[in-house]
């Protein structure tokens, strides 16, 4: 590995089911990374846990270890890292326990992604640099899990995650031993089954050739595709199917590494079904996966403008999900983010959340859905309970609290809904919310009445200049309602001024 130089290094942990992996790289100037150090141990977090609910001791004693030595790295090389776990810790009882030991030990923040998340990132790494207008379909077998992803350019427009991977396959059937016709033909059709289940037989805009992008795909296809190929047919991967399980456990030691061997023929079951389903004409392995688009990710989250074009399109996806009014929410975005952008020296708040602030005022309304009546704690409800792809946990709940307080309580320090914050999180959610507010009163009719915002900050005050068509009695009324609170957040009065 290089000494670091001037050039910062980016880094992503991966915990999965079968193994623990680090990638650490720089961004070059064509916006490409270069993978500067690789690391892979299989430490088998999975192991038992989809039988039993919880990760071992031993396994836990082998994860927290290895994490250790991967977070003193980072830290050597000043790295910034995103560290994930999927479906392991996803479904671990003792995952609490295991990410404070994490913390603690290891100084790194685990954070445990959904499974949609997963496919999110694992799009962002194998599709990096793929052309605007171009289709294209992602498949990823882990551990315990397998996801899938269809794509325009580099972005995902579908996401799917099936609680079905080669470990938890392998477990369920004993597929690591020798394996009899009934167990192939019960692993198949379960396999089938849950495919059914969770897949609709037609994906919109996926072509008939897969990105597969795990080890487990990998293994597969290189083991039955013709030599110097990369893809496989769904017959080849029926024959695939065949072979590895009238293999004997030795036999396929010999034929592949030890640490996949044990659990080959699951990930071959589940690629021959999952290509079956979607009536595949081949499959093609690529190198590129989760790690990857963890790197991808970090990129784009020090670029402002690209996370919050990929969040506004969650954001937009979800609120039309629950039927929201799409106008006033679009309004009340676009009128909080020139707010923040104009008055940056007013909030003090790092570029990095901006894009809660636009998440909130996208969704901030969603709770009408349930019941008009408090519908800002229904908003609140939903979005803290809703997977939204590009946003861990710990900056949902951020997004939940800033919605929450758009109208009724104001969000004071020692209010009950900002409780469990951090001296710091509750300053990002006092302050996003007071501009979401006044945002909001900007558009309290719904008609759109602003139609341009300039804010400029004075010594002892903050201007609105409004460009309005119509009347906006109605928002100046409830504007002033909030200047008390603006002045007690940011120590400025707040003036209205309309052209």
């Amino acid at each position: 590995m290089r000494t670091p130089g001037t050039d910062s290094i980016i880094a992503a942990v991966d915990v999965g089911a079968n193994a623990v992996r680090l990638q650490m790289g720089r961004a070059l100037p064509d916006g490409s990374i270069e993978i500067t150090h690789q690391e892979r141990d299989p430490v088998r977090p999975g192991q038992d846990v989809f039988m039993r609910g919880a990760i071992p001791g031993q396994a836990v004693e082998r994860l927290v270890a290895t994490l250790r030595r991967y977070g003193s790295l980072c830290r050597r090389y000043h790295a910034r890292v995103r560290a994930v776990a999927t479906s392991a810790l996803r479904e671990a009882r003792n995952r609490d326990e295991i990410v404070r030991r994490v913390q603690r030990e290891a100084r790194l923040n685990l954070e445990i992604i959904s499974g949609k998340e997963e496919a999110r990132l694992i799009c962002l790494g194998v599709l990096q640099g793929k052309r605007p207008n171009t289709r294209s379909l992602c498949v990823d077998i882990g551990g315990g899990s397998t996801e899938v992803a269809v794509a325009l350019g580099d972005r995902p427009t579908h996401l799917w995650s099936l609680a079905m991977g080669a470990v938890r396959l392998t477990e369920l059937f004993k597929l690591a031993h020798t394996t009899t016709n009934k167990q192939l033909r019960l692993a198949r059709e379960y396999a089938r089954e849950a495919m059914a289940e969770s897949l609709p037989k037609v994906l919109p805009g996926a072509p008939r050739v897969a990105l597969g992008s795990s080890g487990s795909i990998r293994a597969v296809v290189d083991y039955t595709a013709a030599e110097g190929s990369n893809q496989a047919t769904v017959k080849q991967l029926a024959r695939a199917v065949e072979e590895l399980a009238a293999m004997t456990p030795r036999e396929r030691r010999q034929r592949f590494d030890p640490a996949r061997a044990d659990i080959v023929l699951a990930g071959a079951v589940i690629l021959e079904a999952l290509a079956r389903r979607l009536s595949l004409d081949a499959v093609t392995a690529v190198d590129r996966g989760l790690r990857d688009g963890l790197l991808v990710d970090l990129l784009n989250r020090r670029s402002t403008s690209q996370r919050d074009r990929s969040l506004a399109d969650e954001a937009l996806a979800l609120g039309r999900r629950f039927q929201f009014d799409e106008a006033h929410a679009r309004q009340v975005a676009t009128l909080s983010l020139a707010l923040f952008d104009q008055i940056p020296q007013v909030h003090r708040l790092p570029a990095a959340v901006r894009p809660y602030l636009e998440a909130a005022a996208w969704l901030h309304d969603i709770g009408n859905s349930v019941n008009y009546q408090k519908h800002h704690r229904h908003t609140e409800y939903l979005v803290r309970n809703t997977d939204i792809p590009g946003l861990a946990d710990r900056e949902r709940d951020l997004v939940a609290r800033i919605a929450r307080y758009h109208r009724r309580s104001h969000p004071d320090l020692h209010h009950s809904g900002m409780a469990g914050l951090s001296r710091s999180e509750a300053g990002i959610v006092r302050k996003l919310a007071t501009l979401l507010r006044v945002a909001d009163s900007l558009d309290r009719s719904h008609v759109r009445p602003v139609r341009r915002l300039v804010a400029r900050a004075r010594p002892h005050e903050v201007v609105l200049s409004l460009t309005a068509r119509g009347t906006v009695d109605l928002e100046l009324w409830d504007v002033m309602r909030e200047a008390s609170l603006f002045r007690q957040v940011f120590r400025r009065r707040l003036r209205v001024e309309v052209a």
